[in-house]
């Protein structure tokens, strides 16, 4: 089995869509007359819904009434995205580009069914995707590895033939432990703060099919 994968975080990495997702937070505790600042945003970003909430209120609150609030705080995100759905630039490009190069695809994303259902749609790609795997797929979230380990067992890769592309420090965190060779995109996070990463890009412009190749090479014989 010599294929080679790439998986894609979607948020800040596919799709622009930090506007949206803190126009939902904040909307949400707002409704909850609970402060909240762009500096608690930024601190969780990259961590699922559900266990944003229950590290803030998972002792005041029930599980059903944590749900409810993941549930409200998605659907507003939908909302905002439809009015204002941004790519992030290159990604297309190098989304086609990977797929005639022959790597299988995958998207590996905290987000629920419904935000990546409807991102793609949006994008128009769904079908260069072979494996998707969401917050509701997995039992643990970034930094744990889980969430890639699980797209490429669904893409049929094996992990050291993977490279992850992320934007969140918890997600660099999580490629790495996975095995896989992680390529950081700086915009959500700087450079310093995602410098665990095997490479780190401005720009998905930066990124081509054969240096993807190349630094999953690296990164293998990096573990022989």
């Amino acid at each position: 089995m010599n294929e080679l994968a790439v998986i894609f975080d979607m948020d800040g990495v596919l799709i622009d869509s930090y506007a949206a997702h803190f126009a939902g937070w904040s909307q949400m505790y707002r409704e909850l007359n609970v402060p909240y600042t762009e500096a608690d945003f930024a601190a969780d970003f990259g961590r699922t819904s559900r266990d944003i909430l229950f590290r803030r209120f998972g002792t005041e609150l029930p599980d059903g009434r944590i749900r409810e609030l993941d549930e409200r705080k998605e659907a507003l995100f939908r909302n905002s995205l439809r009015k204002n759905f941004t790519p992030m630039p290159g990604a297309r490009k190098l989304i086609d580009t990977l797929d005639a190069a022959g790597f299988r695809l995958g998207v590996g994303s905290s987000a629920p069914p419904e935000n990546i259902e409807l991102c793609l749609d949006l994008f128009g790609c769904r079908k260069k995707f072979a494996a998707i795997v969401t917050g509701q797929d997995v039992t643990r979230g970034k930094p744990d590895p889980q969430v890639f380990l699980l797209a490429a067992e669904k893409l049929g890769v094996r992990p050291p033939n993977c490279a992850v592309v992320e934007d969140a420090v918890h997600g660099i965190e999580a490629a790495n432990r996975a095995g896989m060779a992680s390529i950081a995109l700086t915009g959500t996070a700087t450079r310093e703060q995602l410098s665990h990463a095997r490479q780190i890009v401005g720009h998905l412009d930066e990124l081509t099919a054969e240096a993807i190749r190349n630094l999953i090479g690296q990164r293998k014989q990096g573990c022989t």
